[in-house]
């Protein structure tokens, strides 16, 4: 790792071609690019972490996505960032002079550490505003990405966008769940693709799955220096001291092979106690994606004679339409919700996730709409 600057006052950025040094990020940059680009502009947002992570504190705030709960803020240190910034250019070989798009928010940690990936490694940062087409609004094509299930699936809607998408040679998908479709129409793509399993406490990934070529898996690998394991509730633990020095018990529910690689089943608390069985909530999607002609989510509600009730949320669709009964009935009895909600947009966090939390809000203060009987 002698190629990677750790003295923080000794980094550089470079943007779109042109080399900043410690004083001008700390100085006049932020001006400056609020001048040039607009006081709201994402490059001024750009030129505010900037002057953060220079800044004499050795921590900075970086906040959770909510796909669960309201978003928190958390103060991690700016080594450990630089840890996990290491990690992943060792792994997928980035070199100094190669391109990285930036494409996400950076209220959140993988934004961020596209940012901290670049001051280690020496990368050309190519800031785009966050949006659903990155590779539309992108000037040249970046020799690295790190992009969201929503964004990577409409790039591959245009030919012209998908094209260019096939030209990464690294890109990296986080931020939610990568369904069977998708997964398929990336296969056949030239250079390594990765999913990436992480979320803000390890700052960014601590284990990557291959999602095209010979090394395609559903098994995400840990890095070397990750020591993952099964807790007595069937979650992952994740001891990975170079990104946070304490044990952390996820609310992943995971299943190992033979090779200490790990998938994911679901999440404990998307698990609906119904009737006395146990339903993943991620299970019945994956069973109705390929059924259903409209963004749906599936969520749950308190109910007085079953404790809770499986809600499926649309997006813009008739309730009572014949193609979601038909598909509701393919499903295993217990798995069968047992309400429909039109709303007008599922909800989301500011990462693209699933807000699973407003989701449930919204079943609970819905009229009962049943789907069938009970």
């Amino acid at each position: 790792m002698d190629m990677f600057i750790t003295d923080i006052k000794q980094q550089t950025i470079t943007i779109d071609g042109t080399v900043y040094d410690a004083d001008y990020c700390t100085g006049e940059m932020l001006a400056d690019f609020r001048r040039r680009y607009g006081t709201d502009s994402f490059y001024a947002e750009v030129a505010e972490f900037l002057a953060e992570w220079f800044n004499d504190d050795d921590r900075l705030t970086v906040h959770t996505s909510g796909s669960t709960g309201a978003p928190k803020p958390l103060r991690v240190e700016k080594h450990r960032m630089m840890n996990s910034a290491m990690l992943t250019v060792d792994f997928l070989g980035l070199r100094h002079g190669d391109s990285a798009m930036l494409c996400m928010p950076l209220k959140y940690i993988a934004g961020k550490m596209v940012v901290v990936r670049s001051l280690m490694a020496g990368l050309n940062l190519l800031p785009v505003t966050p949006c659903g087409h990155p590779m539309q609004a992108i000037g040249e094509t970046p020799v690295f990405s790190a992009m969201i299930p929503m964004q990577v699936f409409n790039t591959l809607q245009t030919d012209e966008e998908r094209k260019r998408l096939m030209d990464v040679r690294h890109l990296i998908i986080g931020g939610g769940a990568i369904d069977e479709a998708l997964g398929k129409a990336l296969k056949s793509f030239p250079h390594a693709v990765w999913s990436t399993y992480g979320m803000t406490e390890t700052l960014s990934h601590i284990a990557l799955r291959r999602l095209n070529g010979e090394e395609a898996s559903e098994w995400y690998t840990p890095f070397s220096n990750v020591d993952v394991r099964l807790t007595p509730d069937h979650t992952l633990a994740i001891h990975a001291p170079l990104v946070n020095p304490e044990l952390l018990i996820t609310n992943d529910i995971v299943e190992f092979n033979a090779r200490g690689q790990f998938r994911i089943l679901g999440r404990k608390d998307n698990t609906v106690n119904t009737g006395g069985v146990k339903v993943q909530i991620e299970q019945v999607e994956a069973s109705l994606r390929p059924l259903l002609p409209c963004p749906f989510m599936v969520t749950s509600a308190p109910d007085a004679k079953f404790g809770e009730r499986i809600v499926l949320l649309v997006e813009n669709f008739a309730p009572d339409s014949p193609a979601i009964r038909q598909a509701v009935e393919t499903l295993p009895a217990y798995w069968r919700p047992k309400q429909t909600v039109c709303i007008t947009r599922l909800p989301q966090t500011g990462t693209g996730k699933p807000d699973r939390a407003t989701a449930k809000k919204i079943a609970a203060s819905a009229p009962q709409n049943p789907i069938g009987k009970d």
